[in-house]
């Protein structure tokens, strides 16, 4: 590797940390001619995973655009944007571990709900509403009952009752 800056060929190595959890290697270097300091990443290289669309378009896989509409749906819920970093990587890293380079736009919708199930129900909701493509309120009604549903019982120190099909529960 050579100097950005004067094109020397050596350099020393002045610190090591894996970044992007643990997915590379950041590097800070200083020349040993021309003495400026430069960084450098080491990663792994990735096979590019192409994205199928619903309207039959191709598109390479955009990790920055997961993580926006992740974010998007995780607005004001107190999570982290670490946290959300580490989520993409996930469904990035389950991505790449699958034997076709090619996943339908759904797939990775469904992972993402997958994933935002167990971080924050309100996420969820906001994901699939937009995701869905929900046109009234009993979309939204539909996925918070299957959500209720899919949530543990109630444990002995709550009561639950059932008023006109809707369930209110009390500490």
């Amino acid at each position: 590797m050579r100097c950005p800056f004067c094109q020397h060929p050596n350099h020393r190595v002045l610190e090591s940390r894996v970044t992007e959890a643990g997915q590379s290697i950041r590097r800070r270097r200083d020349c040993l001619n021309c003495q400026r300091r430069f960084t450098t990443y080491e990663r792994i290289e990735f096979l590019p995973i192409t994205v199928l669309k619903q309207n039959g378009d191709r598109e390479c896989f955009d990790r920055s655009k997961l993580l926006r509409g992740i974010v998007q749906a995780c607005h004001k819920t107190g999570i982290s944007t670490v946290r959300l970093e580490a989520l993409v990587d996930e469904i990035e890293s389950e991505l790449q571990q699958r034997t076709s380079r090619e996943v339908t736009s759904l797939e990775i919708g469904e992972l993402v709900l997958h994933h935002l199930k167990s971080l924050s129900e309100v996420a969820y909701v906001r994901f699939a509403s937009v995701y869905r493509q929900f046109q009234s309120i009993r979309d939204f009604v539909d996925t918070l009952e299957d959500l209720a549903r899919r949530s543990s019982p109630p444990t002995s120190d709550i009561a639950t009752e059932t008023i006109n099909d809707y369930e209110f529960t009390h500490s």
